[in-house]
C-alpha cells in the first residue's frame, strides 16, 4: 500500500509539511458508523488509516454524529470520534 507522502502541495502549489503524528496508508475500503445505541447506522468509505484513525468518505457528512462505534470492513469495531470535518469528508481518531 502507498503511504501519503511527508509533505504535500496545496492548491496554489506551495509546498506544506505534513502535520499527522503517525504516517497513514491509502486503502479503500467500507466502514459502517453504528451511533444511538445500534439504532443508527451510515455507510461510507476508508480512504487511508493508520493505528490512529481514519479519513471517511461520505456523500454528505452533515448526518455524521461526534462519535460512533466504526467498522471497517475485515477489522473489529472501535469506538471513534471526529476530529475534523467538511463537506464530504471526516477525519476521525479512534478513542481506544
Amino acid at each position: 500500500m502507498d503511504q501519503i507522502k511527508e509533505k504535500s502541495i496545496g492548491l496554489d502549489g506551495e509546498v506544506f509539511a505534513e502535520r499527522r503524528a503517525v504516517m497513514r496508508r491509502r486503502v479503500l475500503k467500507g466502514a459502517t458508523l453504528s451511533f444511538n445505541n445500534g439504532y443508527g447506522a451510515l455507510e461510507g468509505l476508508v480512504r487511508n488509516e493508520s493505528d490512529r484513525g481514519v479519513l471517511l468518505n461520505f456523500g454528505e457528512t452533515s448526518a455524521v454524529p461526534s462519535s460512533f462505534e466504526l467498522t471497517v470492513k475485515g477489522s473489529d469495531a472501535r469506538s471513534a470520534r471526529v476530529k475534523w470535518r467538511d463537506m464530504t469528508r471526516v477525519g476521525v481518531e479512534f478513542a481506544d
